[in-house]
């Protein structure tokens, strides 16, 4: 019921904005100024049509996916899984299987949920090089556009979608997605209407919060048992979900698109596991300096700062979310070149780099965190296949340091299916890893409590958007006016800032906790801009290599 009326709000809202909107210029802003689904269907198949046969045996299974894809999109509205492994093509795959699918169903847009912002625009990328620039929009906190207010431009098209997504393809985070889905305001409502009678797309499905699971589940059930919607599950580690969706519509089950086989497992076996055991951060970081191309991925941001600051200076990088979306892409555009030219190339991440990011390393390092998180980290080793799974080895280890608390029960449960050297690449190896899972977690999937209060009250509106947050901790933005941030932050230090300015200044934002931001806002680093939001003034705080520096650093939860 909760969400019925939130539709029919959404409607409401929306239509008031869009009468307002036409009655205050003085012609019709440029909406509906996209291509239709049949035309972007078209434009996929010769985009794609090259790649078959293919030319090599990965690239060959590749292509057997994406048919696969293709000719499972003929099937009725539902819930959809692709467990594909790293590296077989699913992001253009399940673009595939979400156009023809909604061609044949009538759907009206495609949306691709991400859980990463520092990855958003990479997929978007790709979609707008197949689709067309006018026919993919971005919504989250680091979109930008350009200041130009006249009507009739793309850019104002590219605007105006995003209010209400109303455009053929909507690429957005997790944040934005699931807190609409709970939200009483109407600047976040105002979409809802409009995610009806669609293919959503959850990309790495397993890095939903488990503390907010049900809640999640509950969503996508509703979207797709009242909202004629279709749900695609879309990771190379899928989670057990099927118990979860039928607790909201006992009916609902999912279906595979592209079972996996022994013939999967092999083609795609590009890395050979290895149990590195306890390395201290010296014996890590002499291992990594035998390596002339490495990647090591760590838990913590701290972790990550230590480590980097043991290696040789050539060819050294970090990467974290201290580093602010646009210093980030610089930092792997120079990382791409190296590997691509062989040089020395070592570098530190968080696990933002797990996801999406198009890499290949010939040795990877992963500090033990859940094994789909190891899994992820092998899909940056010999992602190409081109060199042989002996010799492209992906090493994980613990750290002499204590778990992070968010992490606790992720690696317990890892360790747990790691038991009797069991190898971390076997499918039923991960199936053991969310078996555990699921056991330690219990009931505790619901830590807003959002569906029990919607269970005994179904319209406390206000009580459910104020409690439901996907990442646990409220976070606080520091914007760093550096470089082309500089110019780009003077309208919100003027106080003069529209919302596209703060649009265009979240590819310059760094998200930190409430402890960080009162630590730096104490020592007069920051300007303050509101309760949650800031620019840093103090720029000897943010460091070239390794972000913005934090006097103190819990270390916590990476994708925002």
């Amino acid at each position: 019921m909760s969400v019925w009326v939130r539709m029919l709000y959404s409607c409401l809202v929306d239509a008031d904005y869009l009468d307002t909107e036409k009655f205050m210029t003085e012609a019709v802003p440029q909406r509906g100024g996209s291509d239709l689904l049949p035309t972007l269907l078209e434009r996929l198949n010769a985009y794609v049509k090259p790649w078959f046969p293919g030319n090599t045996e990965l690239n060959k299974n590749r292509c057997a996916i994406l048919a696969s894809c293709m000719e499972k999109a003929s099937l009725p509205r539902g819930i959809y899984s692709l467990t594909v492994p790293t590296g077989g093509g699913k992001t253009v795959s399940s673009l595939a299987f979400a156009l023809k699918h909604a061609v044949k169903n009538g759907l009206d847009r495609v949306i691709y949920v991400i859980p990463y912002t520092s990855i958003i625009e990479q997929n978007a990328a790709v979609f707008r090089e197949i689709l067309g620039e006018n026919n993919v929009v971005e919504h989250h906190s680091g979109t930008s556009f350009d200041d130009n207010e006249e009507i009739g431009t793309e850019n104002c098209f590219q605007k105006l979608a995003a209010e209400n997504w109303d455009a053929p393809v909507i690429v957005t985070t997790a944040v934005q997605f699931f807190e609409s889905m709970y939200a009483n305001r109407p600047s976040q409502c105002r979409k809802l209407h409009n995610i009806s009678n669609s293919v959503i797309i959850f990309d790495e499905a397993q890095m939903i919060p488990t503390a907010r699971l049900l809640p999640c589940v509950g969503a996508m059930a509703s979207l797709a048992s009242q909202f004629r919607s279709t749900i695609l599950l879309c990771t190379a580690t899928q989670p057990a979900l099927g118990d979860l969706f039928r607790r909201f519509s006992s009916d609902q089950h999912i279906t595979e698109l592209c079972p996996q086989t022994e013939e999967n497992d092999r083609i795609f076996h590009r890395v050979t596991y290895r149990d590195g055991g306890v390395l201290s951060e010296e014996a890590l970081a002499e291992e990594l300096r035998q390596r002339n191309q490495a990647l090591c991925i760590v838990n913590t941001r701290k972790a990550a700062q230590t480590l980097y600051a043991r290696l040789p200076e050539e060819g050294r990088f970090h990467l974290s979310t201290l580093m602010y979306p646009a210093h980030r892409k610089q930092v792997l555009d120079a990382i791409r070149e190296r590997l691509k030219n062989g040089l020395p190339c070592r570098v530190v991440s968080t696990s933002l780099i797990e996801a999406g990011v198009d890499v290949d390393f010939p040795a990877v390092w992963r500090e033990i965190a859940g094994l789909d998180s190891v899994a992820q980290a092998a899909g940056r080793c010999n992602r190409e296949g081109k060199r042989a799974a002996s010799e492209s080895v992906l090493t994980y280890f613990q750290s002499e340091h204590a778990v992070p608390i968010l992490q606790r029960i992720h690696v317990r449960a890892a360790q747990e299916a790691l038991k009797n050297h069991r190898d971390p690449g076997d499918p039923k190896t991960m199936d053991g890893y969310f078996s555990v899972l699921r056991s330690l977690i219990g009931e505790n999937m619901d830590a807003s409590g959002t569906i029990r209060t919607l269970q005994e009250n179904p319209l406390p509106f206000e009580t459910v958007a104020k409690g439901f947050h996907l990442i646990d901790q409220e976070t606080y933005t520091v914007y760093i006016p550096r470089d082309a941030g500089e110019r780009i932050c003077l309208p919100l230090r003027e106080k003069r800032a529209r919302r596209e300015d703060f649009r265009r200044a979240g590819q310059y934002g760094v998200r930190v906790y409430e402890r960080h931001f009162r630590e730096l806002y104490d020592a007069g680093d920051i300007h303050l801009l509101s309760s949650d939001s800031a620019i840093l003034d103090n720029l000897e705080l943010y460091d070239p290599q390794m972000g913005l520096s934090l006097r103190s650093d819990a270390g916590k939860a990476e994708f925002i």
